[in-house]
């Protein structure tokens, strides 16, 4: 797996352009990884929600359904889902909307110099091997593509947003990249 840096998009990967982006602030250099999960209905897989909620084509009634705000404008820059699958929904150079109210060593605003990752699940479930692999792959990728990061730049959504946050939950395997081959 390889970044085309040109593009700012993995390469091989479906890509679903979501408008929930913005330019990164002057200077911002990408510095971060935080991880995230996310299922809609919760911890329910495989539905087209996840994609819908990114590109803002959630109709009011599954929004209410879903107990989600119906302005809610959200996206991450990749979705890996339960059988590995990775979507990209914004280029790594752009701000994707992803982290809310964050702070990461007493930096606010993670958005701005992080790249976020949802993997498809629920902070009570454990993760499938598959969706390992993929992250293992990606974060390879990234991190020969911006020199900035490296492995103590991983976090997750609930070091980054604690009491408000509490993905990717006590199941995810954060050592998950000691089998990698860095």
């Amino acid at each position: 797996m390889k970044v085309d840096l040109a593009r700012h998009l993995l390469e091989g990967v479906q890509y679903v352009p979501s408008p929930n982006n913005d330019a990164r602030p002057p200077q911002a250099e990408i510095e971060l990884i935080v991880i995230h999960c996310i299922s809609l209905p919760r911890c329910r897989y495989g539905g087209s929600e996840i994609e819908q909620l990114f590109t803002n084509q959630l109709t009011a009634e599954q929004s209410r359904a879903l107990e989600l705000a119906e302005d809610l404008h959200v996206s991450a820059h990749l979705l890996i889902r339960r059988d590995g699958q990775i979507i990209q929904f914004v280029p790594f150079h752009r701000r994707a909307w992803h982290a809310g109210r964050s702070s990461f060593e007493g930096r606010p605003n993670c958005n701005d110099f992080s790249i976020g990752i949802e993997v498809e699940g629920c902070d009570t479930e454990a993760y499938e091997p598959q969706q390992y692999e993929s992250l293992r792959s990606i974060v390879s990728a990234l991190l020969a593509a911006y020199p900035k990061l490296n492995l103590s730049r991983i976090t997750y959504h609930s070091d980054i947003s604690p009491g408000r946050k509490t993905d990717p939950g006590p199941l995810f395997d954060r050592n998950f990249m000691q089998s990698s081959e860095l």
